[in-house]
């Protein structure tokens, strides 16, 4: 599949100028991220994928080129170096945070929704003194409850 943002519009948010082996690997980042943009989202044809996913698929490339091992410190004079579960599992890998996770699938129409359900009390009073229903069951269209019981007695 085609990623949805090209190896130039990379380079073009970097500050250096990527060597062979460098190019390779933020080529596979593109394609990475533009997988996790289909997964979170859905399959944009790559002529009409929003804006904002271009510019989330190439924030992911970019901070995977830019720390292709997902270190949190580096120390040059002691060859420390260290990360951290922040970023969890994908510490090292090309992945989205959880707010471009969100915006990704809003912009699909996956984000989460409230619904409203109307519900009805089941045997309630209505106009009157409270008659046993136990073994019936209410019959929408008719004022009459249906027997759900076997034998002459309920239950």
């Amino acid at each position: 599949m085609e990623s949805y943002a090209t190896l130039d519009e990379l380079k073009a948010r970097l500050d250096w100028a990527l060597d062979e082996d460098e190019e390779r690997v933020a080529t596979s980042a593109l394609e990475d991220a533009s997988d996790l943009a289909r997964g979170y989202g859905r399959d944009w044809p790559s002529e009409t994928v929003p804006r904002l996913v271009r510019t989330l698929v190439l924030k992911a490339a970019a901070r995977h080129v830019k720390n292709p091992g997902g270190y949190t410190q580096s120390r040059a004079g002691d060859e420390t170096l260290a990360w951290n579960d922040s970023a969890g599992h994908d510490a090292g890998s090309v992945y989205f945070t959880r707010d471009e996770q969100a915006l990704i699938k809003g912009l699909a129409g996956k984000a989460a929704r409230v619904w409203s359900v109307p519900i009805t009390a089941w045997g309630g009073r209505r106009n009157g003194p409270q008659r046993d229903t136990t073994g019936y069951v209410p019959v929408e269209g008719s004022s009459e409850p249906l027997p759900y019981f076997a034998g002459d007695e309920p239950w």
